[in-house]
């Protein structure tokens, strides 16, 4: 198994993945969000797309055994196991200098489409656009009443998530740096992954 790689608070992380490894990426704390993107490592305009996953598995949600499928509807990425049993987001878009300027944020505050980009650039790549992430361990299900709210996650210091490479990929993490509203319990923390 290769050594823990830092996902720092507030900030994002690349590399790039070979088919068939395995990405563990694991909740340190309990209560941090993770973004997570992947791309196709030959050609990054195709990427894991949260509104073409959602057809492919007919849920808002994946599940174990689940495969997320990219913009072409190709595999990407097959969930192995997940400790949190699904507790993940597939519908909100990262946040971005713009979310937080709604928020009330009058000087600029880091944010996950910057930190996608960041990550992306420091490994020589450029993404096309910011795809919708999946959000790991996001608590935002969608209500009976139809809102999303921003709940408190539930998730445990350790609680971890296995994924195996369905292509050679560039995955993509960002700690998510939200601390006005409540997804990370206004406390960003660093997170880890490992490639297997």
């Amino acid at each position: 198994m290769s050594d823990k790689q830092l996902i720092p608070a507030r900030y994002g992380k690349a590399t790039f993945v070979k088919r068939r490894q395995l990405i563990r990426v694991i909740n340190t704390h309990g209560t941090q969000v993770v973004d997570c993107w992947a791309f196709n490592a030959k050609n990054i305009s195709e990427y894991m797309s949260m509104e073409h996953c959602r057809v492919a598995f007919e849920r808002v949600t994946p599940k174990t055994g689940d495969t997320m499928v990219t913009n072409t509807r190709r595999p990407i990425l097959k969930i192995m196991e997940d400790s949190a049993e699904g507790c993940h987001d597939t519908l909100l878009a990262a946040c971005d200098r713009y979310r937080y300027e709604k928020l009330g944020c009058k000087t600029y505050h880091r944010n996950c489409t910057d930190n996608l980009w960041e990550a992306l650039v420091a490994e020589g790549y450029k993404p096309p656009e910011t795809p919708s992430p999946f959000n790991l361990w996001q608590n935002t299900p969608v209500e009976e009443d139809g809102t999303i709210k921003p709940n408190l996650p539930t998730t445990k210091k350790g609680d971890f998530i296995v994924m195996r490479a369905e292509m050679d990929l560039i995955i993509c993490f960002s700690a998510c740096p939200q601390d006005i509203t409540s997804i990370c319990g206004n406390k960003p923390r660093n997170a880890h992954f490992e490639i297997v």
